[in-house]
């Protein structure tokens, strides 16, 4: 797989890439990223990419971040899915949703995470990388699924209570929490935080300086740090998607 293979393949990812550090960028329509569920959404595109980028041995580093000040923070309203009917639609969305974070943590070598402010919809993508460092007025959520009726089982439901320990990471999903950039500094789910102006240049040298080590040690650091992550997916993730599927299928039900 070659660079010009998946560079200008997305509608919702931009690439560059320099010294070996692939830059991937989110975005809807070239403005701040936004969570949608069609065929050309975060949803479906960013599993395909990371399987692609997984195949680019000219990677060295991948740096993850979104577009303006807000990392995700809102669903697109201008989506309108294929499907005719949810159980169709579910199908697919738990196809993708195995594809997008097993694919993730199959990326190869580092990640970096430049969290460029609220992630309060599917902030576990930037929790999933090697090093998260985040603006100071990020802050981190989870909205997407039980404040707005939904079962958290696409993979939050392993990330945040290893994460944050069995019980706030419960406490997290249930209630809504957010979480400031400073106070996730505090709990460990961030490395760094910076001001926004500041945070790019340092996420850049955070990324050129481990591109500049040797690419099988890059690699087969990656293989060990990110072990138990991947087998927790591997066994929770299928059963969580199909958890939520069941509690989407039973909305209206007494």
């Amino acid at each position: 797989m070659h660079y010009d293979e998946y560079a200008n393949r997305y509608e919702c990812i931009e690439f560059s890439r320099e010294g070996g550090v692939l830059e991937m960028r989110m975005h809807t329509r070239g403005g701040p990223a936004k969570w949608g569920t069609t065929l050309k959404s975060l949803h479906a595109e960013l599993g395909d990419a990371f399987a692609r980028i997984a195949l680019d041995r000219e990677n060295k580093v991948v740096l993850f971040t979104g577009t303006g000040d807000t990392f995700i923070t809102e669903f697109d309203d201008q989506e309108v899915s294929p499907e005719t009917d949810v159980s169709h639609m579910w199908a697919r969305i738990h196809q993708e949703g195995m594809e997008l974070l097993n694919n993730l943590l199959a990326v190869p070598v580092p990640m970096i995470a430049a969290v460029n402010g609220p992630a309060t919809i599917h902030a576990e993508l930037a929790m999933l990388c090697d090093i998260v460092i985040a603006a100071d007025h990020a802050e981190f959520a989870d909205l997407a699924h039980v404040p707005g009726g939904t079962v958290p089982g696409d993979g939050v439901h392993v990330v945040w209570p290893m994460l944050l320990g069995p019980n706030r990471g419960r406490y997290f999903l249930l209630t809504g929490e957010r979480i400031g950039a400073t106070e996730a500094k505090q709990l460990g789910m961030v490395g760094e935080v910076l001001g926004a102006d500041g945070l790019m240049p340092r996420a850049r040298e955070l990324a050129a300086k481990l591109a500049a080590l040797p690419g099988p040690m890059l690699r087969h650091t990656r293989a060990i740090l990110i072990r138990e992550l991947r087998r927790r997916m591997i066994d929770e993730l299928s059963a969580g998607l199909a958890h939520e599927g069941l509690g989407i299928l039973s909305w209206g039900a007494p």
